[in-house]
């Protein structure tokens, strides 16, 4: 886990040591063990090390390969590296390292040996033979990469803010990108927030030659997929448990402290069960708790560890330490969301505990139908044969709603009642969206009319998503949405933040694959995620099972009213100045927000404060 960063110039200017150095430095937090640097003519790679594999100084990078002719900059970690390794027959080897495995497997076989990786990664190659700058994403989207490509240079790093260190671009606001932040919390790849600097697509590399830059997906989460073994459910639970034990075991590989993140619920318990079953040695298992009853989960991760007998540690925090992180927190923030300081809060503490490396269970519920809209979905697509002879009447029925609506939930129904049709591309959105359209509309200089980035590409790929069972079409538009854009992007960068790595069993690309396959007659949960409670067999106490689902929750709303007040009205009252803000409806908002009104959600507000506070820390007016 690292953080890598590099550009090539086409003017034949030769690269800038001081450029390349102000980056890797605006991500020191990414890599406190080490830096390196490869500058030659127009190219500069560098590098800053979180040390995982193989700790010894000749694993440092920029990696240069045993012929001399790459050099490579890696973030992240190849989990089935030694499986690798063993296939390049006749391959000599001076580190113990993945890294090394990634380098002779390209020099060997090209952009093409990406295709037999399992893991989390971004990373750029140098081909000096080719004269060539390779850049490649993981296939879930696990970790970042950001580039610029302009006429005279090519940059990319694992943040944005190592681009904007380069001092290459002039930062500018993209605008066009604030509709996806505001209805979505987060810009959905390929655009960023900021102008010109794109995100590369999961499952995507890009080949730079000259001024050429070719863009390849190289895995694609929609694509049909067969062969799988669906002829019982016993053979189904049996596949599962056993992609799920070898992602785990892959997972476990670290030269470093390694434990798990603990909530007691279905999914961190199963990571727990599994790594314990695979372990020589008890596991180290983490909760972060509260002394509040309505926030503390630690009875039920106590059961686990005990279970387990895990080194287990509470981790007992105040939810006022929120605040007090507060202002940490939003500096972490390398791109606004959100979401996200509660995984700082949590990653931080675990880091203090003496963790570098943990497992964590966020996957589950999306792979496994887990939320309740999975249900909500199967049941609304009984009537999709109908919905589009219902139209007069949804509208009817959903003005008669929307004018007794003083709820936000009541909102959301009719919502629902005019979407286009029943199919999941036109009710992922009412699901998932913050603010709506209309209510965005009232708010910002933003019409209504255009789709955002993440509904483009999302509808683009509606026809072969609708190929998959329901609850599947589901999973994917929360890989596609929520999880990638968000989720893992807020796990990314608040964890390395404090320079901790977060593994994610349940994003193996094998499970996801053939778990995506499985009809919903097999998958369909009677009770919260049975078919991976089935496949797990006996390994979680019924307790777990069916104990009320919880998780980190705070009472952000209240805290907006009263200890937050003051810093949310002046980023309010800042961000109402700003050119594509109508001032005078947002401040209303607000207003109508500290009075109670039960129609406006704490997070409506809380993406204006965090995007002004993001703007002013970035500079940009």
């Amino acid at each position: 886990m690292c953080g890598i960063a590099g550009y090539v110039r086409f003017d034949n200017k030769p690269a800038d040591p001081v450029i390349i150095k102000k980056m890797t430095d605006a991500m020191a937090h990414r890599g406190p063990n080490a830096d390196g640097f490869y500058i030659k003519n127009s190219v500069a790679l560098g590098h800053r090390r979180l040390s995982i594999i193989d700790l010894s100084e000749t694993a440092n990078q920029p990696f240069v390969n045993v012929s001399g002719t790459l050099r490579l900059v890696f973030n992240g970690e190849l989990y089935n590296f030694r499986e690798v390794k063993a296939s390049l027959k006749g391959q000599s080897f001076r580190t113990a390292s993945d890294t090394e495995v990634l380098a002779e497997a390209y020099a060997l076989q090209g952009i093409d040996c990406i295709k037999q990786f399992k893991g989390m990664f971004a990373f750029g190659i140098w081909d000096e033979r080719k004269q060539e700058l390779c850049v490649a994403r993981d296939r879930m989207g696990v970790k970042p990469l950001y580039y610029y490509s302009g006429d005279d240079f090519f940059i990319f790093a694992s943040e944005i803010r190592g681009i904007l260190a380069s001092g290459l671009i002039i930062p500018s606001l993209n605008k066009n990108a604030l509709r996806d932040y505001f209805s979505y919390q987060s810009v959905s790849s390929p655009e960023s927030i900021i102008e010109g600097i794109k995100q590369l697509e999961a499952g995507h590399y890009i080949l730079i030659r000259n001024k050429n830059l070719e863009i390849k997906p190289y895995w694609d989460i929609s694509a049909q997929r067969s062969g799988f073994d669906f002829s019982s459910r016993e053979a189904v639970t049996k596949n599962i448990k056993q992609l799920l034990l070898q992602s785990v075991e892959g997972r476990m590989i670290s030269d470093v402290p390694i434990g798990a993140f603990l909530s007691g619920g279905i999914d961190s318990s199963a990571v727990v069960g599994l790594m314990s079953s695979i372990s020589t040695s008890s596991v180290n298992t983490f909760t972060v708790s509260f002394d509040e009853e309505g926030y503390d989960e630690s009875p039920y991760a106590a059961i686990i560890a005990k279970k387990f007998n895990t080194n287990h540690q509470r981790i007992i925090l105040q939810p006022t330490v929120m605040l007090e992180e507060l202002q940490n927190a939003l500096h972490a923030m390398d791109t606004p969301s959100g979401d996200g300081i509660n995984t700082y809060v949590v990653s931080k503490a675990v880091k203090r505990a003496g963790l570098t490396v943990a497992l964590s269970g966020i996957g589950g519920d999306e792979l496994f139908a887990g939320y309740p809209f999975f249900k909500s979905f199967t049941k609304l697509s009984k009537f999709g044969p109908i919905w589009n002879h219902s139209v007069g009447l949804r509208k009817m029925i959903g003005k008669m709603i929307g004018w007794q609506a003083n709820s936000s939930s009541a909102i959301k129904l009719t919502q629902l009642l005019n979407t286009k049709t029943a199919q999941i591309e036109d009710v992922y959105q009412v699901f998932r969206k913050i603010i709506s359209d209309d209510q965005l509309k009232k708010i910002t200089t933003f019409s209504n009319g255009s789709p955002t980035y993440f509904e483009k590409k999302f509808f683009s790929k509606a026809s072969a998503i609708r190929q998959f069972p329901l609850l599947s079409q589901v999973s994917i538009a929360e890989f596609m949405g929520y999880t990638q854009q968000t989720l893992l992007k807020d796990t990314d960068q608040m964890s390395m933040a404090v320079s901790l790595e977060v593994r994610e069993p349940f994003f193996d690309h094998e499970l996801v694959e053939y778990v995506l396959n499985i009809p919903d007659h097999i998958k369909k949960p009677t009770y919260p995620k049975k078919l991976l409670v089935e496949a797990l067999g006996d390994l979680l106490p019924a307790e777990i099972v069916h104990r009320k689902k919880q998780g980190f929750t705070f009472p952000w709303a209240l805290w907006m009213k009263n200890e937050l007040r003051a810093f949310c009205e002046e980023n309010i009252y800042k961000i109402s100045e700003r050119d594509f803000i109508i001032g005078k409806e947002l401040i209303k908002t607000w207003e109508a927000f500290l009075t109670g009104d039960p129609r406006i959600r704490w997070m409506e507000i809380w993406l204006f404060v965090i995007l002004e506070c993001w703007l002013e820390k970035n500079g940009i007016h």
